[in-house]
């Protein structure tokens, strides 16, 4: 049990999500998403949880299992294609963390921790808003290689703060 870890989570406060992404950041981030969906026929979300809850920090639970929770909480797999993307940013460890649907990740396969790792620098710099924007028009260029066109939008664009 790391106790250091569990401190971490305890002392980031759920408002923390919301004080580094104000209304304006949320805003640009979704007209990211809408601006990236209309060059590819994948479809993005993105969620930020500021830290994880005690019973999932004293089972060891990691930023990967909680975005594979958010990625289904959030019916990111529920598309006709089954081309979702989940972005996570889990603040307490500024942790990032890409969920691909498997439509997606067939064809692309596990090409996106340089992109979570991007997002990562940026967010140690306190650049919350360029780091979400940058790493959605990251994950945007991938698509785009992999599913050209793009469809109907079958997922809100607008970030959940969880």
């Amino acid at each position: 049990m790391d106790l250091a870890r569990i401190a971490r989570h305890l002392f980031v406060l759920p408002a923390a999500a919301r004080r580094a992404f104000p209304p304006g950041s949320l805003d640009a981030i979704e007209k990211a998403i809408r601006e990236a969906e209309r060059t590819h026929a994948g479809q993005i979300r993105f969620a930020v949880e500021s830290s994880l809850d005690v019973a999932m920090l004293l089972r060891g639970g990691s930023a990967r299992e909680r975005a594979l929770e958010v990625f289904s909480q959030l019916r990111v797999w529920d598309t006709e294609h089954n081309n979702g993307v989940l972005i996570y940013l889990l603040l307490a460890e500024r942790d990032v963390e890409i969920v691909a649907d498997r439509g997606i990740h067939a064809r692309t396969g596990p090409q996106w921790e340089e992109v979570c790792r991007a997002m990562e620098a940026e967010l140690r710099q306190g650049n919350y808003e360029k780091a979400v924007t940058d790493g959605i028009r990251a994950v945007a260029r991938h698509l785009a290689r992999h599913f050209p066109g793009s469809r109907a939008n079958e997922l809100p664009d607008r970030p959940v703060v969880l």
